[in-house]
């Protein structure tokens, strides 16, 4: 439709950051997370691009996620990473998803569904306190799932609440948590042919954690699990950027306010850019209070006023301005970048917010 916002994701930058996972946790394979619309990325072509790169499976959310990718004609292997509705059952095992149990009710949907040795992993919680079962209860879920003609044990996996913290034990706590379960599982003789822990920052920070396949998310899209290991992810490329066209330029005089509110007012006289984009597209509305900026022209221009829902105001000073000017609000222009990072810091978020906030409504170019 052309729209004068819009996102560009690359690809390429996808393609490399999988490689990179993959080189550092060999010779355990990469699954790239794509749950949550590829975190703002485009889930099928992110899917596409990890695919790729070398990923060897990918993981979502929702049976829904999983059902979409196969749609797009992907056929590699896909992992649900929670137990789902009942009433999804039937789809996902129309759809080829493997699927994820912690419950004897999560078993008893798939009898119910008509499944037979449907792949399922069974997700143990060591310590998140999410969701999972409780490591007492593991061998007898594991005995209730080989015992039903319904599903197949294909899996066993855990998720680390703070692996990203460098200087916390409580990783190491929750994998031998993991281990102990397995052991007890052997004992019993159940033995899962794939075990998995490793989220992204896992995959960087902790070599124990990589077990048979890692679940890399945030990292695949080039982005730092945590700004305390940015420094471990120089290699890691950015994939996505926002961009828009100027839509209306206008000449404002010292003394006057702008956008709902009032709430800023100028100093100065200064010619003023609407970019066609708000908070129904993922710009917080607080934006330009945070001191949120966007590059114009190769420079930093800040933003005004309160943020619409489908607009937004930016002071451009004395730079001459042109309606369908291009607008950078994350990535390059010139030798100026907007990160990411840059955002989340400035909102007081973390990176994932930044980028999943991103509505559907704009649309995702792949370059």
């Amino acid at each position: 439709m052309n729209r004068w916002a819009w996102i560009e994701v690359s690809t390429s930058a996808i393609e490399n950051n999988v490689r990179e996972l993959a080189a550092l946790s060999a010779p355990s394979p990469v699954w790239a997370v794509v749950k949550a619309n590829g975190y703002g990325h485009g889930a099928v072509a992110s899917a596409r691009a990890a695919l790729d790169g070398g990923a060897q499976g990918l993981c979502v959310a929702l049976v829904q996620e999983g059902v979409e990718l196969r749609a797009a004609g992907i056929e590699a292997p896909i992992l649900v990473l929670s137990e789902q509705p009942a009433e999804t059952v039937a789809i996902a095992i129309a759809n080829r998803l493997t699927s994820t149990v912690y419950s004897a009710q999560g078993v008893a949907a798939f009898l119910a569904a008509g499944g037979k040795a449907h792949p399922v992993h069974m997700k143990v919680d060591t310590g998140m306190r999410r969701v999972g079962v409780a490591p007492s209860d593991a061998v007898a879920l594991a005995a209730l799932i080989v015992d039903s003609p319904a599903v197949a044990l294909a899996g066993v996996f855990t998720h680390l609440a703070v692996s990203e913290e460098i200087d916390n034990d409580f990783t190491r706590v929750q994998l031998a948590r993991l281990d102990t379960v397995l052991a007890a599982l052997a004992t019993a003789g159940y033995h899962p042919p794939v075990v998995h822990a490793a989220n992204s920052a896992a995959a960087i920070l902790h070599p124990s954690a990589r077990r048979d396949i890692v679940r890399t998310g945030i990292a695949i899209y080039g982005l730092a699990p945590s700004p305390s290991i940015a420094h471990l992810c120089t290699s890691l490329r950015p994939a996505l950027s926002l961009r828009a066209r100027v839509s209306f330029v206008k000449q404002v005089a010292a003394g006057e306010g702008i956008s709902y509110g009032l709430r800023h007012v100028f100093q100065r006289d200064t010619t003023v850019a609407t970019l066609p984009l708000g908070y129904a597209d993922g710009v917080p509305r607080r934006y330009g209070a945070v001191g949120g900026e966007v590059l114009l022209g190769g420079m930093r221009r800040p933003v005004v006023g309160v943020v619409t829902m489908d607009q937004m105001m930016v002071d451009c000073g004395d730079q001459s301005v042109s309606v369908g000017d291009h607008a950078v609000l994350i990535g390059r222009q010139g030798d100026g970048e907007i990160t990411v990072a840059e955002w989340a810091q400035r909102l007081g978020l973390i990176e994932y917010e930044v980028v999943c906030g991103l509505t559907p409504r704009l649309e995702r170019r792949s370059t």
